[in-house]
């Protein structure tokens, strides 16, 4: 027979197994709690700049992207030595700055705008550092993808003027096989009055969304109000 305190005891703990039943349930009802989402619905933007310049020439299209939705937080400039060898050093840090802004915004895949000797760094870094597994859209303006007979006036010197002329290694490589693999999308867009690029169909490319933007000098499609438009059209694309 239980006495007094035994038998309050008993009913205490009955009663703690009661309350804490229902709140077991409830946990194992909700499951795991999903680790917090930071990717945006869309792929943050890399853009990649040309030979002698730096970030700030994308100062025109980031506002065109800002006003379409984008934030800063979505919007990267890769800064570099452009007087390197795109194949030995800057396509590797490309991939590296790439993977920078994935681990910083949660993004599966990141969208490259490159312009003029830009266009072969990334390039590179796409078909052969790993880039058809984390670039969603690729965008060339201006790009010597096939070379430029004007990068020989620097080329004696310059180890990335040498890159960009017709039939260097980098530019022979970059069109040996399939010039835009993996399950990249990509663009180009190009002038037929383009005094750096020459010749001027040295940009399209065979499997790209190749776009004329008619006569405009190498660096005025940076500004230019058509080809931003073309280029935000793309990355929504």
């Amino acid at each position: 027979m239980l006495t007094a305190r035994q038998g309050l005891i008993a009913l205490l703990t009955l009663c703690l197994a009661l309350l804490a039943a229902p709140a077991a349930a409830r946990a194992s009802d909700r499951g795991p709690v999903p680790a917090p989402d930071r990717a945006s619905p869309r792929s943050p933007v890399v853009f990649v700049h040309g030979y002698n310049a730096d970030p700030g020439v994308w100062g025109a299209l980031r506002a065109d992207l800002r006003a379409d939705g984008y934030t800063d937080a979505e919007l990267f400039s890769f800064g570099y030595d452009t007087h390197q060898s795109v194949n030995e050093v800057l396509a590797g840090r490309l991939g590296a700055y790439v993977e920078q802004v994935r681990r910083e915004t949660g993004a599966a895949k990141v969208d490259v705008v490159a312009h003029s000797f830009g266009s072969l760094v990334s390039r590179w870094y796409v078909k052969f550092g790993g880039g058809t597994a984390t670039v969603d859209h690729w965008v060339s303006l201006a790009g010597p993808n096939r070379g430029t007979s004007t990068a020989w006036a620097c080329a004696l010197w310059d180890q990335a003027c040498r890159d960009m002329t017709p039939g260097s290694y980098v530019v022979k490589n970059l069109g040996s096989g399939d010039p835009t693999p993996g399950a990249v999308k990509y663009a180009t867009f190009w002038s037929n009055c383009d005094e750096v690029i020459n010749p001027d169909d040295s940009v399209p490319l065979a499997g790209a969304a190749n776009t004329p933007v008619g006569c405009l000098k190498h660096n005025d499609l940076l500004g230019d109000d058509g080809t931003s438009a073309g280029v935000r059209a793309f990355l929504a694309s």
